[in-house]
């Protein structure tokens, strides 16, 4: 039902923008309504972790299969919890002039028609809300631009 596609210019390196989207367990640290990240398995290319899901008087917690293609994809695969179906996946780019082109992809349902109805009407503001939490985390993490790249939104 509600799906989103966005692709950002970052000014960070594809290697750092991958490391903080796999980075689930810190997700409670940053992203909004994260309340709660466990990683239940790891391996170099796999994660198996569960997410708690936090908003008003609703607590979901889901489990996905995160798979791990550095340093240019992750892929995440819904294995149970609330939802009827997840699909979502992050890919990483080099853009020209340097930094990295991320493309955000989520589509989703839930099985509560209550909850589909209550995330359908803030669903474009929540991930939008969510995009920026990872660009501010990279900001945190990696500073507001990296020598060499042109700032978003400079001037040529």
């Amino acid at each position: 039902m509600p799906t989103h596609a966005e692709t950002k210019r970052l000014p960070y390196s594809q290697e750092q923008m991958f490391d903080l989207v796999a980075d689930v367990r810190r997700y409670p640290e940053f992203l909004p309504w994260c309340v709660g990240a466990h990683v239940v398995s790891r391996t170099e290319n796999e994660l198996i972790a569960d997410l708690t899901i936090g908003f008003k008087m609703f607590r979901e917690t889901f489990r996905s299969r995160v798979t791990l293609e550095r340093p240019t994809h992750v892929h995440v695969e819904y294995l149970t919890g609330p939802f009827r179906y997840l699909n979502n996946h992050w890919r990483f780019a080099p853009a020209p002039g340097g930094g990295t082109e991320v493309n955000f992809f989520v589509d989703f349902e839930f099985k509560s028609r209550l909850l589909q109805a209550v995330i359908g009407t803030v669903f474009n503001e929540a991930v939008r809300l969510m995009v920026r939490a990872f660009e501010r985390r990279a900001m945190a993490l990696y500073g507001r631009e990296r020598p060499g790249v042109r700032p978003i939104g400079a001037r040529l």
